[in-house]
């Protein structure tokens, strides 16, 4: 079907936290489940040039696409929903759109003109909001605005929806996002934060096409008829948005309110297929009817926000539907381990997993938990940092070199078993020694790893500094540890195990990026079914 490609603006109001995002990814599935061509990108209103640099406490977890973009976390519900690759031109935030703009004007492109958020800035958010459509790959964006309207950081946004309502007529929509708050005292639910949501949008000049609504409790016809009435929208786009057990029930209810319907019927597309979504209800069947139950300790520094750690904890649910089982995730926090302790904390799990991380903190704490998963033979799985550690415990107790560290941890060791690359180590430019993005590993035959995979080559995500140190190749293959993945460009060790292990395997990478709904990712899927046995 060949048409103009149509633009969807998601917006929200009231209150942050509402699931704009999850919104956004449900359309696109219903759209992608309708034979069309679909993406979704966010914009991020803060100043930062892109999360890689902030706390995770700060924003939640940083996610990593194939192009080595640090983007949203938002990025990684896109891509589990519709099992299609984002970019870095999925991600715009505040801090980017400032410095393109700066970096034009020291150049001289806007030949002595006085740079202003309109038109300049404004003509910059719409050109990287039509950059996807440019491409001619798809047939609808969606495009998600962080943050709420009435935030001053999102003003350019707004304005440049606005602009784009203007310019592209029939091939534009905004669905606005709002709370109906229940105040039990009365029994009612409230549609006066809505309407003040509505009116201060239409004080910047956007008319929203669609409401969605997030309530703990079904919206009434009076109701919707009442907020359509304020809004200058017809009942049919009052859209209930329940609250609901899982993310992935969300296209489901969504489909149930005809939100596409009415989406494509705004946009003037006429859609001949149904909506296909037989894989993902059995996925939710699947996680719904569990035939067993696996407890797995995800063993961290941030598990105060598990946001932080957002794709492993859905890899999990991905894994676990593929094994009929709930995986039941226990969060340990890393500083509370010690060699004293390990047993007593961890004796009830099936299966460890060291998370990822930056920095010193809780370091001790997660290589306790290694010797502990290797000695009692307990399923083990340690991602990027994670992996680092399991070196550093294999060569103060295997190898006996007790002072062994990582350099980022202990710059002054003598047995620095994870080190930087020489050509890393005289940048210092934050995010300027990253490996980040989609790099090749070559698996050895033979391996747990191969077993994983089923093939010789495959291509994950990495986001770090520091590598396996190849000067200590030798001592940890002779005293057993295999290093059964390499990035064949550079000779970097990817993957580790230990073969005499049920399941002990660590990875220089990240797999929980790649994770999606339709494929789990094997190590996830392997890891999960090692803890059932």
């Amino acid at each position: 079907m060949s048409f103009n490609t149509k633009y969807i603006f998601v917006t929200g109001g009231v209150t942050s936290s509402l699931g704009k995002g999850i919104i956004a990814a449900s359309l696109a599935k219903l759209l992608q489940a309708r034979g069309f061509t679909v993406t979704i990108q966010k914009l991020d209103p803060y100043i930062n040039i892109d999360p890689g640099t902030l706390n995770p406490y700060e924003h939640g977890e940083c996610y990593v696409t194939d192009d080595g973009a640090e983007t949203d976390l938002d990025l990684g519900h896109y891509e589990r929903f519709l099992n299609v690759r984002t970019s870095q031109a999925n991600n715009v935030t505040t801090g980017r759109i400032y410095q393109s703009v700066i970096e034009k004007e020291r150049k001289g492109e806007f030949l002595g003109k006085t740079v202003q958020v309109i038109p300049h800035i404004t003509d910059e958010i719409k050109n990287r909001i039509k950059i996807l459509g440019k491409t001619k790959q798809y047939q609808f964006i969606i495009t998600e605005i962080g943050g709420t309207v009435g935030d001053i950081e999102s003003l350019p946004y707004i304005e440049a929806v606005r602009q784009l309502k203007w310019e592209l007529g029939n091939d534009c929509a905004v669905i606005h996002l709002t709370l109906l708050p229940y105040l039990a005292t009365s029994g009612e639910l409230k549609t006066k934060p809505t309407q003040h949501s509505v009116k201060l949008l239409l004080e910047y000049g956007v008319q929203p096409d669609i409401l969605v609504c997030r309530s703990e409790h079904p919206i009434n016809k009076d109701i919707k008829r009442k907020i359509a009435l304020f809004c200058n929208v017809s009942p049919e786009s009052v859209i209930e948005a329940l609250d609901a057990s899982t993310i992935y029930e969300v296209p489901l209810l969504m489909e149930k309110e005809k939100l596409d319907e009415i989406v494509l019927k705004r946009l003037h597309v006429t859609s001949h297929s149904e909506v296909q979504l037989d894989k993902w209800k059995n996925f939710l069947n699947k996680f719904h009817n569990p035939g067993k139950e696996t407890t797995i300790g995800l063993i961290g520094k941030y598990v105060e926000l598990k946001e932080s750690y957002k794709s492993i904890a859905e890899a999990f649910i991905h894994a676990g539907a593929v094994n009929d089982c709930k995986v039941k995730v226990e969060w340990i926090h890393s500083e509370s381990l010690d060699e004293d302790n390990v047993n007593e904390k961890l004796k009830n799990l099936q299966g460890v997993l060291v998370a990822p991380g930056f920095g010193n903190r809780g370091i001790e704490g997660k290589i306790a938990a290694i010797k502990y998963a290797r000695e009692n033979n307990v399923p083990f799985l340690g991602i990027c940092l994670g992996m680092q550690c399991a070196v550093i415990e294999f060569a103060r107790n295997v190898l006996n070199l007790k002072d062994a560290h990582s350099r980022e941890m202990n710059p002054a060791t003598s047995n620095p078993v994870i080190d930087l690359l020489e050509a890393q180590k005289n940048i210092s430019h934050m995010g300027g020694t990253m490996r980040l993005g989609s790099y090749p590993c070559r698996v050895e035959e033979g391996t747990l790893a191969y077993r994983v995979y089923g093939k010789s080559e495959v291509n994950e995500r990495h986001r770090h500094r520091y590598e396996f140190n190849n000067e200590y190749t030798k001592k940890f293959v002779q005293a057993g540890m295999v290093i059964s993945g390499i990035n064949p460009g550079a000779g970097l060790a990817e993957i580790i195990e230990i073969p005499t292990h049920p399941f002990f395997i660590g990875v220089q990478f990240h797999p929980e990026y790649k994770s999606t709904v339709e494929n789990p990712h094997p190590l996830f899927v392997s890891f999960v079914k090692a803890a059932l046995n």
